[in-house]
Formats: structure tokens, C-alpha cells, sequence
């Protein structure tokens, strides 16, 4: 089904590892690519339960953008355990300007694919999207 927006189709493999990682929380984190050539969002990158915030932030390449989803885990104040499940939206500003846009175009039409997202999160460098960024969001 493609964006009229962009023309990006989104691969089955993307709702469906976004499934597990969501109810039976086999993924810690995914990370999409969009295949310009294919026109279409793929799953580039799946991160074990085990792997930290770490695992996932160098997941992430440095001058490409990338979508991702994270499954962040936290103690309240009241000591009950949580989970909030962020959609990252990786736009470095050494990223082509073509690929940032073409990323932009498809966001909101991607995002309607993944039925859970609770957070939102739009990051152009790394200080944007770092773990206290992620934690002060997720309460």
C-alpha cells in the first residue's frame, strides 16, 4: 500500500516484527530503512531483549536517517514497573537532504502502520534522543 505523500509501500515484516516486540516483547528495539530503489520501508535491524539503549543507539547509522522503535523500560516514582514503547524518528543533519526528505514525507503515514506507538520522538543528532531525553519522556 504506498504513501501518496512519497510513494513509500511498507513491508509486512515491519507490522509484524512491531507485533512481537509489542505483545510478546521478543524485540528490545527495531530499526527501519527505507529502500529507495524498491520504494518501500524495510526492517533493517532487530535488537535482542538482552541489548541495552546503547546496542540501539549505535544500531543507528551516523549520517543516514532511520526509523526505529524502542521498548523502554522504567520504575516509577511509585516503584511499579513500565514500559512505554517510542517511535524514533532519526534525521541526522549529515543526512542527504533528499533521503531527509523523503524520510519526513513518510513518517506519519508509517507511524499509522505501527498500532502502539506511545511516545514520539524526533532526533537530529544524537544529545536529542539520549537515555535522559528518553526517560523524562516516557513518565
Amino acid at each position: 500500500m504506498a504513501n501518496a505523500a512519497s510513494g513509500m509501500a511498507v513491508h509486512d515484516d515491519c507490522k509484524l516484527k512491531f507485533l512481537e516486540l509489542k505483545a510478546k516483547r521478543t524485540f528490545r528495539f527495531i530499526v527501519y530503512k527505507i529502500e529507495e530503489k524498491q520504494k518501500q520501508v524495510i526492517v533493517e535491524k532487530l535488537g535482542e531483549p538482552a541489548q541495552s539503549y546503547e546496542d540501539f543507539t549505535s544500531a543507528l547509522p551516523a549520517d543516514e536517517c532511520r526509523y526505529a522503535v524502542y521498548d523502554f523500560d522504567f520504575v516509577t516514582a511509585e516503584n511499579c514497573q513500565k514500559s512505554r514503547i517510542f517511535f524514533i524518528a532519526w534525521c541526522p543533519d549529515t543526512a542527504r537532504v533528499r533521503s531527509k526528505m523523503i524520510y519526513a514525507s513518510s513518517k506519519d503515514r508509517f507511524k499509522r502502520e505501527l498500532d502502539g506507538i506511545q511516545v514520539e520522538l524526533q532526533a537530529t543528532d544524537p544529545t536529542e534522543m539520549d537515555l535522559d531525553v528518553i526517560k523524562s519522556r516516557a513518565s
